[in-house]
């Protein structure tokens, strides 16, 4: 069947309201029909990707849709952008790149954005609630506004998601629809020890897994589990599916607000696939994450830690912090975060407790995207699916995988320190 649009679509189509709906109209239109969607569907916020800075290209198309009268029509916040508006000078972009950074930055202010800067837009108060209709940019949000959540949201990248925005609409296809959303692979995780399965860094791995084991269109509904997952956890399962696998929605029977059961999450049809999870399985996920001279473990020089992609939460902050204990780190020690996040660091006194042990506060960016690290490459450990994932071809370093004890550990001593065999059981 052909598009449809309303009457008012049409209007905006037609520029009835201003150029720069007009244009973001036709973009959305051209969109859907590519996408074979029959209608648009209203939208009740977005989440734009597209202030990062990739070229020139991106800023023109920005300030076009300033100039043509655009705002926003929703709640609508932003994600990353290529500098750390507080803190300038630890960004070793040219200054052509910097100037034009800041010139993306600020036209989706003009827009009406809010300048939340974070891919973890969730933990600056921006919750959709389950069941609404939104367009969100950004891997990770992606998969915590689906997953999570259980808000509706496509995968939308630039600069669609600030069309979206700009016109409260998107197309009605995929996850946006309830069929799409049902499960087709069982994952059996019954097997995981249940202290491995309280762990921070099992999630990481876990979604690493994920995302290699599932193919186009799959999604993943996780049994058995002896846990129940914090909203960090969840976010880094998610980071990590979304980075290996392009996963925009999994399911975690008794804990994610689509999945009371497994059959819940089926929708009660029959399971495409079942896969069991086995210690063999986690340990190559867990293996792929490293790539810093792979089985050389503790002999390993260190030249940098890099935790918070997605960025760091407060009660990351906490854990961390609680790790330090008096001790100073040997090689720097990158934590990426929001601006909400930073501010009560400073209200609670541990931003002073951080930075005396050394850790750099990166905030509105990320380490990944921005060139921040120390110039030369050289070996940088995480505990980010993420970042171990995108950090070997963005950043010209080597990773090392392993838990925010083990970073902080190897900081501390400026050389790899990991607790080996926590894969097999």
């Amino acid at each position: 069947m052909p598009l449809t649009l309303t009457a008012f679509e049409r209007h905006l189509l037609a520029g009835g309201d201003c150029e720069a709906r007009a244009l973001a109209m036709r973009i959305l239109v051209a969109a859907a029909e590519m996408l074979g969607a029959n209608e648009l569907v209203e939208i009740a916020s977005a989440h734009v990707d597209g202030c990062l800075y990739h070229g020139d290209g991106g800023v023109e198309f920005a300030e076009r849709l300033v100039a043509g009268g655009g705002k926003v029509a929703v709640s609508t916040t932003l994600n990353v952008g290529a500098l750390d508006l507080l803190h300038p000078e630890r960004v070793r972009s040219g200054s052509h790149a910097r100037f034009m950074a800041r010139r993306q930055m600020e036209a989706y202010r003009s827009l009406g954005c809010t300048p939340t800067w974070t891919c973890a837009p969730y933990q600056a108060g921006h919750r959709p609630a389950f069941g609404e209709q939104v367009a969100w940019g950004e891997s990770n949000a992606i998969a915590f506004c689906n997953s999570v959540l259980g808000a509706r949201t496509e995968r939308y990248g630039d600069f669609l998601d600030a069309c979206c925005a700009v016109t409260a609409r998107a197309p009605l296809y995929g996850l946006h629809t309830s069929e799409a959303r049902r499960a087709t692979v069982v994952i059996d995780a019954s097997r995981v020890p249940p202290d491995l399965a309280a762990r921070d860094v099992f999630y990481a791995v876990l979604g690493t897994w994920l995302g290699r084991a599932l193919g186009e269109g799959e999604i993943g509904v996780i049994g058995g589990l002896d846990a129940h997952p914090t909203e960090d956890q969840l976010k880094a399962l998610g980071a990590a599916a979304a980075s290996s696998g392009a996963v925009a929605l999994f399911h975690v029977a008794g804990v994610t607000p689509e999945a009371p059961t497994v059959e819940d999450a089926l929708g009660h049809q029959p399971a495409g696939r079942r896969l069991v999870l086995t210690g063999l399985d986690l340990s190559a996920a867990a293996d792929r994450l490293t790539t810093a001279v792979p089985g050389s473990g503790a002999s390993l020089v260190l030249d940098a830690v890099a935790v918070g992609s997605p960025h760091f939460s407060v009660q990351e902050f906490d854990r961390l912090v609680s790790l330090l204990d008096g001790i100073r780190f040997r090689v720097p020690f990158y934590a990426c975060t929001g601006r909400g996040v930073l501010e009560q660091l400073e209200r609670t006194g541990q931003r002073e407790a951080l930075e005396r042990a050394g850790v750099v506060l990166i905030v509105d960016t990320c380490v990944v995207v921005t060139p921040i690290l120390p110039v030369g490459g050289g070996v940088l450990m995480t505990c980010s699916g993420k970042f171990a994932h995108y950090g070997p071809a963005t950043t010209g370093f080597e990773t090392v995988f392993g838990s925010l004890e083990d970073c902080v550990r190897s900081a501390a001593e400026g050389r790899v320190v990991r607790a080996e065999g926590v894969w097999s059981w």
